[in-house]
């Protein structure tokens, strides 16, 4: 039997246990996805880690590599779920599994990783591609000095936009908003450390969701209610992220009524990004990340 003739029987006999299973996820979205491995071994990993019940239920067949999924649309999506796989060894077209997870699959499931080396190449003929003449000589550098510049862009940002809200500057806020999200876009994961990697992957879906509102409008006050956990996002992100300086983890306990809120600082003077000039020195350090 052919690959085709595989995964059409293999939709026809999903289609039909589905239907209880549908019944069991509520608001139930089915979706097929190539996700890589090997054995029955595999097959175990996968869909354990992808299952969550009665919010998304996973069906992997180790010939075609194509897994079928159904989740409930209104408590999780595709790219959570193949994160969760990823984190536990797999590879997918999305998301790729941190190193040292896959070096420590069993032997019979450390499957090829071609997905790895294509998803590489995209991104550094996208990112670079007027040097695209210099990929196969230059790679190891390449990666290597891009690794450091993604998250340095990033954090960059982030310093910019703190700083736009501490003049109460909504268009210069959108702007640089406007780049962050690009440079969060950009992000490749192959290159960041398992750390960065595993903190990324649990972050990056809502970094772009704050950054998107924070550019979509020029109110500050609206900006400062999503730079609230866009923050929070970032701490996460640059505690496992080597910083050429100190950090200052800085608190305004009046913000949100009262329940107070965070922000990364370069510098440990107090520059308040939620009142600015009414309130600018409002607020303490509660951490130096080094």
């Amino acid at each position: 039997m052919n690959i085709f003739n595989k995964i059409t029987m293999m939709l026809c006999i999903a289609s039909t246990s589905l239907t209880s299973c549908e019944a069991q996820v509520k608001n139930a979205k089915t979706e097929t996805v190539k996700i890589y491995g090997n054995c029955g071994m595999c097959e175990t990993t996968i869909e354990t880690a992808g299952n969550v019940k009665k919010v998304a239920k996973v069906d992997w067949d180790k010939d075609t590599k194509i897994a079928i999924i159904t989740y409930d649309s209104m408590k999780t999506n595709q790219d959570e779920i193949l994160k969760r796989i990823a984190l536990a060894g797999y590879d997918s077209d999305k998301f790729l599994a941190p190193d040292d997870v896959y070096s420590k699959l069993h032997g019979c499931c450390q499957y090829e990783r071609v997905t790895k080396t294509t998803i590489v190449k995209t991104d550094v003929v996208d990112d670079h591609s007027s040097h695209n003449h210099d990929a196969t000589t230059t790679e190891k550098p390449t990666e290597t000095s891009q690794e450091v510049n993604q998250l340095k862009s990033i954090f960059d940002n982030y310093f910019a936009l703190k700083d736009a809200l501490v003049k109460s500057d909504g268009k210069l806020a959108s702007s640089i908003a406007k780049e962050l999200l690009s440079n969060i876009n950009a992000v490749n994961m192959t290159k960041l450390s398992t750390d960065e990697h595993t903190v990324w992957m649990k972050v990056m879906k809502d970094l772009a969701f704050d950054t998107e509102h924070i550019e979509e409008t020029k109110d500050a006050g609206h900006q400062r209610d999503h730079f609230t956990s866009l923050s929070k996002n970032m701490y996460a992100l640059i505690k496992v992220s080597k910083q050429e300086t100190p950090i200052y983890y800085q608190n305004c306990p009046m913000y949100n009524d009262g329940k107070g809120a965070n922000w990364l600082s370069k510098e440990s003077t107090i520059k308040n990004p939620y009142y600015g000039s009414q309130m600018l020195s409002c607020g303490k350090t509660v951490e130096t990340i080094k």
